[in-house]
């Protein structure tokens, strides 16, 4: 049998850090990957026109998005212009009324509160027209965004690591294209601190804020990403914040991890936006107020419930629409709460493995839509060869929005299934789903010295998962099952050895125990897929395997 940290070598070989060096920096507590912010085209020039405006006595305004990402984007980046002045305040737009990104009431309403000048935080990199009518009514543009940019860039000082060659004036791209929005908003306050020397602990103060929106858009948690969450994940435990320490206790987390930030903080803070205004979270957030913070958790816990008992209800209304043979599905749903078409599109690509997009009335004669994409798919590109359809669009590789006329609904159909035809021929197992395994073990080599170390490959997340583990013909014991109508199972695995002893490992299988049961019960040899988990709860450590698949 191997040693813990040999498993660990060959898990991170299998993922290409090959290197001592490679691995000592990926499993360090004090990751050193990380890059100048005046690295990033035009950030020079953004830090010099909002010094000169504040200098002037300009007032700011922070221009943000309503999920999880542009919340936390807009408290860094309030976060580091309080440094400078008081002389700020945020704005976000309504899910409902205005939309995602820029928007010219938005822009009348900034200008009517005394604004100068504009600075944008997770949105703004393609909104050519509404950075030109900012401009005409005397508001100056700061685009700080992380979208995808093809052949339309504001023009303006923008400043997006995904910035293409053509845009970037003979400058060199950044070195890492994956920072979440709140990245980039770090990165800008980061150039702000060396620039006007201002304590480097207002970059701390914000980390946790970046490993909460980094997480919470599903971007990758490699290079410079890692190096931010790893190090906002240990400023989140510090209980710094009082407002996230508070949030996570309401929300019974003993303590924060990438795994409960994307599916217990971030769930929250997006219910805000999706039922009310994302400005709630931000207040919560940027409050040290006891009597405010209380009321903002409230009110957070109340949005998600709301929104998933909406939810529910609307994922049962789209499987009956779902006829089964579809290759990318779209969902006219005209009576579907807008706020959570993200959420169901997610959950029915996820059941289906297939591109999803949800279709809701946008008002006065405009659909809005909202997208899903698995990983063969490229959902940006797939729609933007369809983007004379629509009035506004944007997105990335596995998630997009639009707004377009009623009328070209049946044109969308046709365009996508034109485009998914096309991919297909090229690619005959585009809607072929595998689970890749990292490695291939046995019971025997699982105990709590190879949990702790497979810890270290932390924080979990898009581009670094939770390592997958293959255990060839096993045999199930122990049977039992869970939940009100046995949904869930414990059992345990062992293999046969020669010698007669037999090392037994727990196993856990969660919502799919009934669709298994038949080969649970049979006793048949079985082999299993799933990540090693563990725990520590009231000083006890506790290691299991979290089942993903039988076979």
């Amino acid at each position: 049998m191997r040693k813990s940290d040999e498993i660990v070598k060959e898990i991170l070989i299998n993922r290409g850090i090959t290197s001592p060096e490679e691995r000592e920096e990926f499993l360090s507590d004090n990751p050193k990957k990380t890059y100048d912010p005046f690295l990033l085209d035009g950030m020079q020039e953004g830090v010099d026109l909002l010094l000169s405006e504040i200098d002037g006595g300009g007032k700011i305004c922070i221009y943000g998005d309503y999920d999880a990402d542009g919340v936390t984007s807009v408290c860094i980046m309030s976060h580091g212009i309080a440094q400078l002045t008081d002389s700020w305040f945020y704005y976000i737009p309504s899910r409902f009324e205005e939309g995602y990104g820029l928007n010219r009431n938005a822009l009348d309403k900034i200008k009517y509160q005394g604004a100068s000048t504009v600075v944008t935080v997770d949105c703004g990199c393609v909104s050519y027209d509404e950075v030109e009518y900012a401009k005409s009514i005397g508001l100056k543009v700061i685009v700080t965004d992380h979208h995808t940019i093809e052949d339309i860039i504001a023009d303006c000082i923008v400043i997006d690591p995904q910035k293409p060659e053509k845009f970037l004036n003979g400058n060199n791209p950044y070195p890492f294209r994956d920072l979440a929005g709140c990245g980039v908003a770090f990165k800008f306050v980061q150039a702000l601190q060396r620039k006007k020397g201002f304590p480097k602990s207002v970059l701390n103060d914000c980390l946790d804020m970046v490993a909460i929106g980094t997480v919470g858009d599903i971007v990758s948690l490699q290079d410079e990403n890692r190096t931010l969450v790893k190090y906002g994940i240990a400023i989140a435990n510090s209980q710094r914040r009082k407002a996230l320490s508070s949030l996570a206790k309401a929300i019974s987390l003993e303590n924060i991890t990438s795994e409960n930030i994307a599916f217990g903080i971030v769930p929250h803070i997006n219910a805000t936006g999706r039922m009310d205004s994302a400005g709630e979270a931000v207040d919560l957030f940027i409050s040290d107020d006891e009597n405010i913070i209380e009321e903002k958790i409230e009110k957070l816990i109340s949005c998600n419930k709301e929104r998933k008992l909406i939810q529910e209800n609307a994922y049962e209304k789209c499987l009956n629409q779902v006829r089964g043979e579809e290759d990318f599905l779209v969902l006219y749903m005209p009576d579907m709460h807008e706020g959570i078409a993200g959420i169901v599109a997610g959950k029915l690509k996820d059941k289906f493995y297939r591109p999803v997009i949800i279709v809701t009335p946008g008002g006065d004669g405009f659909l809005k839509g909202t997208g899903r994409s698995i990983p063969s798919i490229d959902i940006y590109k797939v729609l933007s060869r369809n983007s004379n359809l629509f009035v506004r669009f944007g997105g990335h590789r596995s998630a997009c929005g639009f707004l377009m006329p009623t009328d070209n609904l049946q044109k969308l159909h046709e365009g996508i299934k034109k485009e998914t035809e096309i991919l297909k021929e090229k690619d005959e197992a585009l809607f072929k789903k595998t689970i890749k395994t990292d490695i291939n073990l046995i019971p025997g080599e699982i105990n709590v010295e190879l949990a702790r170390e497979i810890a270290k490959i932390a924080p979990f997340g898009e581009g670094n998962p939770n390592p997958r583990c293959f255990f060839e013909e096993v045999f199930i014991s122990r049977l039992s099952y869970m939940g009100e109508n046995k949904t869930h199972a414990r059992f345990s695995i062992c293999e046969e050895a020669d010698n007669g002893k037999r090392s037994f490992v727990d196993c856990v299988l969660f919502r799919r125990a009934q669709e298994m049961s038949e080969t649970l019960e049979r006793g048949d040899r079985v082999s299993i897929i799933g990540t090693i988990s563990y725990q520590v709860w009231r000083g006890q450590e506790r290691v299991q395997i979290v089942v993903e698949e039988i076979i």
